[in-house]
């Protein structure tokens, strides 16, 4: 099973900005949608954003306007630049690749990147 690397957490104070970066750290099959998640304590895991491999992209209501996920298809490198960061964005950020043979190989996940944001 690919097991995703995630980087750029870390604590940024209200306002500020990170970016978070997702890649694979060996040879995967080719990728159709890529997305990002995030997760807090005792709630679901929720989708923040997603993008198509041509580069179509849907973001949840709470991200539109602040956030903007890109993607680097020859370096199966996935990105997201958080700006604007409110205290209610804290939570563990996971990135999740769909292979195009997704049926076959399942879904790809890393093991997430903590970003708090202090008020």
């Amino acid at each position: 099973q690919v097991q995703l690397v995630e980087s750029g957490g870390g604590l940024v104070q209200a306002g500020g900005s990170l970016r978070l970066s997702c890649t694979a750290p060996e040879s995967i099959p080719s990728i159709n949608t890529m997305a990002w998640y995030r997760q807090v304590p005792e709630k679901q895991r929720e989708l923040v954003a997603l993008i198509s491999r041509d580069g179509g992209t849907n973001y949840a209501d709470s991200a539109k306007g602040r956030f903007t996920i890109s993607r680097d298809n020859p370096k199966n490198t996935l990105y997201l630049q958080l700006n604007n960061l409110k205290p209610e964005d804290t939570g563990v950020y996971y990135c999740n690749f769909q292979p195009f043979a997704i049926f076959t190989t399942g879904a790809f996940w890393g093991r997430g990147t903590q970003v708090t944001v202090s008020s």
